[in-house]
């Protein structure tokens, strides 16, 4: 345990839990918030009020994956208050008092699932000792309802906002010490629970980073080079001064080589052009006028044409390097009763959150301050203050709600463009990107391209596999997210196993999306499988349980593969979907199968599908079955996750793709880049299979799965293979 001071009046107590990198602060906040004057805090977490209510605050950014809710309901449980009387506090970022706060990697849930039931406890053992001091006994000798403290021997009762204040004197108990809840007795954590500010969303309250406003604000965008960390030749700021309402137009130098490394933690500020006015479409329309001609750029003759060619010639020659080799694949290939070759490939793709970047910035007196939609505040934090030349701690970012995020948010330049505008503009700056900038300036979901060949022996054993994966990076480095783990499923359960590798250098700035890697990987290494299946002449789904085979785990941790829990879902979705009367559906309609571990979620996938003459897709439904442990936190909140992934999958295989020409992206909006529509969505049925581990994420790993099940239900319904994304009418038709 450690000691430091944080208030002059109160006796702190910091009590610090290390699990995973994640450290956590049983810490008495400075004061309580505005909206609960008079209320008491227990913990940083966890203030009490004279009348009962309690405000929990929720340490991560929200993106809509749920978390301001269901992290305070972890605490909730174990404090044992009434839901009813919960409300919930955004934190700001605070890196001392809540160590580490970000959103990405479905992590949440794994990282807090012990410690934040911890912090409840805590706080509940405190007020349980104030309550048997003031009563002279034992506090053995005392229990709890919600909100109320319990000595039924003598029949007294004391509720919580009567005994925060006398908590000041009660010794902070050892968190690790504490007893946790029997999950048969909790109130709240497994039931269903609506998000703490859907009422809010529903009614446009002002929650979101573009939402924000500050006393004498002023508005800002930010042009920079359609070929990236292309610097600034020349634009007429005249011009743009010349447009009613613009207070300051003036070029930023900003560093070329930062929009290769933006990524979840690097980055910076690159060349652009600032217009600030005294309203957003008044710097709009200077910005309009400037008239911009940029510097030539190394990459500016980079081509998805090009790239496409240049991955054929690599993926028939002699690989770069070689990342795994089980056994003797060509022996194994020579020996198979069948074999199978296939290449494979799919786009880049944009996040395209339904908000923009955006962030308000205010510069005064060497101090910053920052509201900004983010998912990792502390490297926003830490860049600003670099590029700044300031200290991190005269900087404080304020975490608003984000409009989506799906891994775009890890990235944090649009918080350096704010500042620096701020500070040269002497006035609160709010900057919003357009439609066109977040997609034109993204860090997309690098392409790749995979040649397969495979074989399966007289019974239908996969025997051989060899992938010669060639996708972007130089030497033996891969763009951002744009690598494959040498234990990429099957590797470890097929004897024979080679995988290759080649890089092509890239200047599209590439990062992690939805499902990272995962997202696009599963779609080829599902979608082969399920060519062997077919080569076979084996049920798909008892193809993918084969292979699997008989240990109920392959590997050692931290990269440990459970195959019993695999194979738990996938017999789970074939019950849940009927697979074994697939053959009974009508022409021109089929049913996929796919499963993958991602995020440390098993899960399993149908989709069914109706194919048209003309080659349209009709997705009618998809099954999922998820293994994420022995507990569901919040039930509505997961269905929603499962669901709205299962979607994002649909869509970004259906339609999503990015393309650039002379190295600029060419799709600048929605009618270039569209998303899937209401009218296409399918319904989503879902069933969690609980085992006994811990729970984990729900963010991402439904998503990977659902386009390779889709694109096998499509070689169901047409006997057409899907080898390349997006999917297009004309590969289908009749």
């Amino acid at each position: 345990m450690t000691y430091h001071q944080i208030g002059a009046n109160r006796r702190q107590v910091l009590a610090s839990v290390s699990a995973a990198g994640l450290t956590l602060s049983f810490a008495v906040a400075p004061k309580a918030g505005a909206a609960d004057a008079g209320a008491t805090p227990l913990n940083a977490y966890v203030r009490v009020a004279p009348d009962g209510a309690v405000t929990i605050v929720a340490k991560n950014p929200e993106i809509g994956q749920g978390i301001k809710t269901s992290l305070p309901m972890m605490i909730a449980e174990e404090l044992d208050v009434d839901w009813a009387n919960v409300r919930i506090e955004q934190a700001d970022n605070d890196p001392k008092l809540y160590g580490r706060q970000f959103a990405g990697g479905s992590m949440a849930t794994p990282l807090h699932w012990d410690e934040l039931r911890r912090v409840g406890a805590v706080a509940r053992l405190m007020l349980i000792q104030a309550a048997a001091q003031a009563w002279n006994c034992a506090p053995g000798e005392c229990s709890t309802t919600p909100g109320v403290v319990l000595h039924k021997a003598s029949g007294r009762s004391r509720t919580y906002g009567s005994l925060a204040l006398a908590c000041a004197d009660v010794p902070t108990p050892d968190p690790k010490s504490v007893t946790l809840k029997d999950p048969k007795s909790y109130r709240i954590v497994g039931k269903a629970t609506p998000q703490y500010d859907v009422a809010g969303i529903v009614t446009g309250a002002p929650l979101f980073g573009i939402d924000v406003t500050r006393p004498g604000m002023v508005y800002a965008t930010y042009a920079k080079a359609p070929v990236p960390g292309a610097r600034v030749a020349s634009a007429d700021l005249e011009a743009a001064k010349s447009v009613k309402g613009v207070r300051k137009a003036f070029v930023v130098e900003g560093d070329p080589d930062a929009v290769l490394v933006r990524g979840m933690v690097g980055g910076g500020l690159t060349p652009g052009v600032a217009v600030v006015a005294d309203t957003w479409w008044a710097a709009r329309k200077g910005r309009d006028k400037l008239n911009l001609a940029w510097a030539d750029h190394p990459t500016s003759k980079q081509s998805t044409a090009a790239f496409a060619e240049q991955a054929k010639a690599l993926g028939a020659g002699k690989p770069q390097r070689t990342a795994r080799n089980d056994g003797d694949v060509e022996a194994a290939l020579k020996g198979a009763a069948k074999t199978v070759k296939a290449a494979y490939a799919y786009p880049f793709i944009s996040h395209s959150p339904l908000e923009p970047m955006n962030c308000t910035a205010e510069y005064k007196d060497g101090k910053l301050e920052i509201w900004a939609p983010t998912q990792n505040p502390e490297p926003g934090r830490q860049l600003c203050a670099k590029t700044l030349g300031i200290k991190p701690e005269d900087i404080t970012v304020h975490m608003t709600r984000c409009g989506g995020g799906f891994g775009r948010r890890l990235g944090n330049e649009y918080m350096v463009e704010a500042a620096w505008i701020a500070r040269e503009a002497g006035a609160p700056v709010k900057l919003l990107w357009t439609r066109e900038d977040d997609m034109q300036h993204d860090f997309y979901r690098p392409g790749g391209f995979h040649f397969f060949e495979g074989g399966v022996d007289g019974s239908g054993k996969v025997v051989a596999w060899r992938d010669h994966f060639v996708s972007y990076g130089e030497g033996s480095g891969f763009a951002p997210s744009a690598g494959m783990s040498p234990n990429e499923f099957p590797a470890r359960f097929v004897a024979n196993y080679r995988q290759d590798v080649s890089v092509m250098p890239l200047g599209v700035p590439t990062g992690p999306l939805r499902a990272p890697g995962s997202n696009a990987l599963a779609f080829v290494h599902q979608s082969f499988i399920d060519e062997l299946a077919h080569a076979a002449g084996a049920d798909p789904l008892a193809f993918q349980i084969a292979l699997l085979g008989d240990s109920d785990t392959v590997g050692d941790p931290p990269s440990q593969y459970n195959a019993a829990r695999m194979k738990g879902v996938l017999k789970a979705v074939g019950e849940m979907s009927g697979w074994a009367k697939r053959g009974k559906l009508p022409k021109g309609e089929g049913m996929g199968v796919a499963c993958y571990f991602s995020h440390m979620g098993y899960f399993a996938e149908v989709c069914h599908v109706a194919v048209s003459p003309a080659g349209d897709v009709k997705v009618k439904k998809v099954w999922v079955a998820a293994d994420v442990g022995r507990q569901i936190v919040n039930p509505s909140g997961a269905m929603n996750q499962v669901q709205g992934s299962v979607l994002d999958g649909l869509s970004e295989a259906l339609h999503q793709e990015i393309t650039f020409a002379d190295g600029k992206i060419e799709q600048s909006n929605f009618p270039d880049y569209p998303l899937m529509r209401i009218n296409e969505a399918p319904p989503v049925e879902v069933k969690f299979v609980m085992t006994d581990y811990s729970p984990t994420g729900l963010g991402e790993p439904a998503l990977p799965p659902a386009i390779p099940a889709l694109t096998n239900a499509i070689f169901a319904a047409t006997g057409k293979r899907v080898r390349s994304l997006p999917v297009r009418p004309e590969m289908l038709k009749a």
